[in-house]
């Protein structure tokens, strides 16, 4: 059963029933729907008050015979029934439950774990971030991970094989460039052409064409992993431990690798299922992606046994400070910034995870 805040004081208890009206068209919402944000929502039916399943951001919410769901305005069809209202604040039935999140101490954009300013020179306390984690994975979190290929590039690719193969990652999202960064540094030893030390190497700039084509004569990554071709990095780990994978394709993708999902509706729809679940979400040296999945990402989940809303752990990780700032203008306003390069990151973090986890 969904948890409920108190309905007995304002703003619930003088809120009226909501309304609902069909939606006019596939894909077309009625005028004055209600537009959704990422933060706890409740809604006043005749039966008493409800929580709508899936939340998210920029979504409608469209009555079910099995209960309220936040779906995509395109996902709607004719004839649906969709959330009316403009007031979140309880006039149209509809309440945004920021202070009862916040224990009616800050304000909307105030809830974070760790204070919301954005700088290189705030300290970041690995500690904490790190007796997070521990407490993520041993309590059945699931934490999904959305990376750039700065962190191949990085030298960060054996502590992200880390994370992987010790239980810190539920859930991998990321593009073609991850995967085919990784794969030319398990086959030739390289990224881009470059050396682990970050040198050209002769012929270096078409070993990435290389190792896609090794791959797509392969069959797939699986197969890859399976024959042998791929031996080590983050593919590796993550296909012989099952965790899943969402490989998102872009205009600018060479080849791209096969199971890349290239149609990007379809693979918004993917990541979303993997959004659903997230109890937390690290963001690494990615501006489009984490933006996207920050998007698809309440500011809460409810994955307890109360089933009672408390943040959603979000951590976004950049060398500027333009990365995490636009993620959080953008409406990720839970998320907190670390400004600095992936690898220094992740080698700091894996440090404190493992001291963390011999207590």
């Amino acid at each position: 059963m969904t948890w409920l805040p108190d309905t007995t004081i304002p703003p619930f208890r003088d809120a009226p029933v909501a309304r609902f009206a069909p939606a006019p068209a596939d894909g077309v919402l009625p005028e004055g729907f209600f537009s959704t944000s990422n933060l706890p929502t409740y809604v006043r039916l005749e039966s008493g008050w409800a929580a709508p399943s899936r939340p998210r951001m920029d979504c409608a919410v469209v009555r079910r015979e099995s209960g309220l769901e936040t779906l995509e305005p395109r996902r709607v069809v004719l004839g649906d029934h969709v959330l009316l209202g403009l007031d979140e604040h309880g006039g149209d039935g509809v309440v945004v439950h920021t202070e009862g999140f916040l224990g009616g101490s800050h304000g909307a954009n105030e809830f974070t774990f760790m204070g919301a300013e954005v700088s290189r020179e705030r300290p970041v306390n690995y500690e904490d971030l790190a007796q997070r984690l521990v407490a993520q994975r041993d309590s059945d979190g699931y934490l999904v991970w959305v990376a750039g290929p700065a962190l191949v590039h990085s030298r960060a690719r054996a502590d992200f094989e880390w994370f992987i193969r010790n239980g810190f990652v539920q859930a991998v999202l990321a593009g073609n460039a991850v995967a085919v960064h990784d794969i030319e540094a398990a086959i030739f030893g390289t990224t881009l052409g470059m050396n682990n030390a970050g040198r050209p190497t002769a012929g270096g700039h078409g070993l990435h064409m290389r190792a896609i084509n090794a791959v797509r004569a392969a069959g797939s990554i699986e197969a890859a992993v399976a024959s042998g071709l791929v031996s080590t990095g983050i593919m590796h780990a993550l296909v012989t431990t099952g965790t899943p994978y969402l490989l998102a394709g872009s205009i600018r993708d060479d080849g791209p690798l096969p199971g890349v999902v290239t149609d990007a509706v379809a693979a918004q729809d993917a990541m979303r299922e993997h959004a659903v679940l997230a109890t937390g979400g690290i963001f690494i040296a990615t501006a489009l992606h984490a933006i996207a999945v920050g998007n698809m990402l309440p500011a809460f989940h409810t994955h307890n046994a109360e089933g009672r809303p408390e943040p959603l752990l979000t951590i976004c990780v950049d060398q500027t400070e333009f990365v995490v700032t636009k993620l959080k203008d953008r409406g990720t306003h839970q998320a907190f910034g670390v400004v600095t390069n992936a690898q220094d990151f992740m080698h700091v973090l894996r440090h404190f995870v493992e001291q963390c986890s011999t207590r």
